[in-house]
């Protein structure tokens, strides 16, 4: 798999997980290769867009060229599973320094912003959550410019309001929460309408674990890479299909296409 032109320009190596490109920066390079992007980011040029890899994410590569290709458009893919760095290690020729799990990247980003005076906006879930999450965030980083914030509830004409508003307001990063396939479709389609914003974040379900409506599994299972059970446990009705299918296709896939 090619590296994005991003990488290469900024002489980021990559090393082949699952068949993604996946960026071998640890939690605060790729904070800071954030910042630095959406503050280099060029007037009335597209904003970066930065995604992240699971389990979830390499099942739906299996199984959808379009969806693949939605993916590697990223300028910079992280690691944001723990199998991810355990197969790096048996497979690859270059291993991951380690997990880069949104929910953590979040906060180190935030920090780094308010020393730098970098802008956020917040998309994504339910109004409760996003709400909750913009909260707990002003309160953490209360130097921290937020521009404005919605939840990812909109279509149609009141979704095209919404670009305007977040291009009219020109966030330095957007972190768009509004889960796989669609924050990824969200970031191809509305990438040239938002010209003002330096990047964009997907960010799956971030604003539920910030605004702790949802809980995150203890340290001990997210460094074994049994977050996937605890969530499951939480919530058997709504994801045991899910990774019933998912995770034998990415164990599998990522023996196969890791190198």
């Amino acid at each position: 798999m090619q590296m994005s032109s991003f990488c290469t320009s900024h002489n980021i190596e990559t090393t082949t997980v699952g068949g993604l490109p996946i960026a071998r920066l640890d939690m605060k390079q790729t904070a800071v290769t954030m910042i630095d992007a959406a503050r280099s980011k060029s007037q009335n040029e597209r904003p970066f867009y930065f995604t992240s890899a699971n389990g979830e994410v390499i099942a739906c590569c299996h199984h959808d060229r379009q969806f693949t290709q939605l993916v590697t458009e990223a300028d910079l893919i992280s690691a944001d599973g723990q199998p991810l760095i355990f197969a790096s290690r048996l497979f690859a020729h270059n291993p991951l320094p380690e997990r880069v799990a949104t929910t953590d990247l979040f906060d180190v980003v935030a920090a780094e912003a308010e020393q730098r005076d970098i802008s956020f906006y917040l998309f994504g879930a339910t109004e409760d959550a996003n709400r909750k999450a913009y909260e707990r965030t002003r309160k953490a980083f209360p130097r921290l410019r937020i521009l404005g914030r919605s939840h990812g509830y909109l279509t149609g004409a009141e979704l095209d309001r919404k670009i305007a508003e977040i291009d009219f307001l020109g966030p330095d990063i957007l972190w768009i929460a509004i889960g796989v396939p669609y924050e990824q479709q969200f970031a191809r389609r509305f990438a040239s309408e938002l010209t003002h914003v330096g990047l964009i974040k997907t960010s799956g379900g971030l604003f539920d674990f910030l605004s702790g409506m949802k809980p995150r599994a203890p340290v001990w299972m997210q460094h074994a890479g049994l977050e996937w059970a605890y969530r499951l446990g939480r919530e058997p009705r709504r994801l045991f299909r899910r990774y019933a299918v998912t995770n034998p296709i990415a164990a599998i896939e990522l023996f196969r296409a890791t190198q």
